[in-house]
């Protein structure tokens, strides 16, 4: 397939532009500087400025644009930018997709299991009613902004990412580092039901919704979620050190703000759309995603 992908530059980007290249694909990456080879295309979201006559044949796409929640903290115009560069990356996307001659047959749109903000103990499925926080009310813009792909026919997948696993990058990079050192331990109360995917199993997730319909959202998360507690007591045994040292949380919101509420949260997701579809888990729970960890 010859497939358009856009935030290629994140940790999810740089990682997947390998994967689906390694898998034989011809891949067309999106960049906001000047162009250095033949396989990037210069665009200007904020600007909605993306010609549709530089990405010639596009089979597929693949939106995965926005500013990471976690970089900084959440003032109020972090909290526009969050947005904002979702919404107007998958608007300008999507306006040019439509404007081809012909129009690719699949737009995988990065979104998140924010979507359902709180959750306690319920398990949670692609059905579950859109939670009320700032994450859920970002994850509904950003889905809404693809609307117009889905309207002219393109078939839409929701890649509604849980808590992604990396060895480098991302919170499990951080945690890992603090785990090696022996001061790992429970964040918050414990209690709270962390959705994991292994970086493996997010890229293998990707490229299945490329090429079956499964349209909407689809929960990208191991079909096992486990407490904070078991998270990082699993970790801890994979790297044979202690996680004994609760961080409580409080002492996560002085340093996170706001954003602590996504960690000390409650999401208790399963993959649903992905199950029924016949998609299979390399890492399907959190003592194959932590050893997974452990040893990448």
């Amino acid at each position: 397939m010859r497939i358009v992908v856009s935030g290629a530059s994140g940790l999810i980007g740089r990682h997947l532009v390998a994967h689906l290249r390694n898998r034989g694909h011809e891949v067309v990456v999106l960049v906001r500087r000047a162009e250095r080879e033949p396989s990037e295309v210069r665009w200007d979201p904020a600007a909605g400025d993306l010609d549709p006559g530089r990405l010639g044949r596009v089979d597929a796409a693949v939106n995965l644009s926005g500013a990471g929640v976690g970089d900084h903290r959440w003032t109020d115009a972090y909290k526009d930018l969050i947005v904002r560069s979702r919404t107007e990356t998958t608007s300008t996307l999507v306006r040019a997709l439509l404007a081809l001659d012909e129009p690719p047959e699949v737009l995988v749109n990065a979104s998140a299991i924010g979507a359902y903000g709180e959750g306690g103990d319920t398990v949670l499925t692609e059905g579950s009613p859109r939670g009320d926080d700032f994450l859920a009310h970002v994850v509904q813009v950003w889905e809404e902004a693809t609307e117009p792909a889905a309207a002219a026919g393109i078939r839409v997948s929701l890649a509604r990412t849980g808590l992604l696993a990396n060895p480098v990058g991302g919170a499990f990079g951080q945690m890992l580092t603090l785990f090696r050192l022996g001061l790992g331990g429970p964040l918050g109360s414990g209690r709270q039901w962390w959705s994991l995917i292994s970086m493996p199993d997010e890229l293998a997730a990707l490229e299945f919704l490329l090429t079956r319909p499964v349209p909407g959202p689809v929960n990208l998360v191991s079909p096992e979620p486990a407490t904070n507690l078991a998270v990082t007591g699993a970790l801890g045994a994979a790297l044979h050190r202690p996680a004994l040292l609760p961080v409580p949380a409080v002492a996560l919101r002085v340093a996170l703000g706001e954003f602590a509420g996504s960690i000390t949260g409650s999401q208790r997701v399963v993959p649903a759309a992905l199950l029924e579809a016949g998609f299979t888990f390399r890492h399907p729970d959190v003592g194959a995603v932590t050893t997974w960890l452990a040893n990448a």
